[in-house]
């Protein structure tokens, strides 16, 4: 089911940009309930464990504005699936993936340059302000071409579930 609802997903994420809450949501009380009812209080725990696993691993992405709540929402839905630690392993691929994937984009568009001297500024920025946004070049305000994240989500979500 995580695989379906990550391809249900990108469809939206290709076409809009936007991945909506109804199915974010929806997917993750339908994941959770499922759990619950087939096994349990332990289906339970290890449903709202990959739920918050997913919701963790990505916040951090998502309040320094590089990233989209959809994205958090969607890898928290995934994970309540999932359960915590194939969530956990999800996660690390979707970032490798995602990586990857910008990084062709980049190349591809010519914003590799670009993408190099932002990426220094922000360390640059991290090292004498802290680890905060730097509004110039965060989702909100960036020009930049943009991945559409739940395709990395998904092909994360479906090689963790490969190797497991």
């Amino acid at each position: 089911m995580a695989v379906v609802i990550g391809a249900v997903a990108c469809w939206f994420d290709l076409r809009t940009r936007r991945i909506p809450n109804f199915l974010t949501f929806g997917a993750a009380i339908v994941g959770i309930a499922y759990a619950t009812v087939t096994h349990g209080f332990a289906g339970l725990l290890a449903s709202v464990g990959g739920w918050g696993v997913g919701c963790a691993v990505f916040l951090p992405f998502f309040v320094l504005g590089g990233m989209g709540a959809g994205d958090v929402k969607l890898l928290a839905a995934i994970g309540a699936w999932l359960g915590p630690v194939i969530a956990f392993w999800a996660a690390l691929y979707t970032m490798i993936v995602g990586g990857v994937m910008a990084l062709a984009l980049a190349v591809a568009t010519g914003y590799l340059r670009q993408a190099l001297t932002n990426l220094s500024l922000l360390l640059m920025h991290w090292r004498v302000h802290g680890i905060r946004p730097l509004s110039e070049i965060t989702l909100a305000e960036a020009r930049s071409p943009r991945l559409p994240y739940a395709l990395p989500i998904t092909v994360g979500t479906v090689v963790a579930l490969w190797l497991r």
